[in-house]
């Protein structure tokens, strides 16, 4: 029988194992083909912070 500090231990290494694996992977970005809808969504927001640091 393991101390309940160890099985803790082993427990959350086990666990942690799942835990620490994104769903989404890092890939490198397509540039023949843009995404539109994330460029328009950029662009607002680039509009909005230049209207904003500008006073505007």
């Amino acid at each position: 029988v393991l101390p309940s500090s160890r099985f803790i231990e082993k427990l959350s290494l086990a666990t942690n194992k799942f835990l620490t694996r994104s769903a989404f992977t890092a890939r490198k970005l397509d540039y023949s083909t843009p995404n539109w809808f994330r460029v328009g969504l950029q662009h607002s927001n680039d509009v909005e912070e230049y209207k904003r640091r500008n006073n505007l």
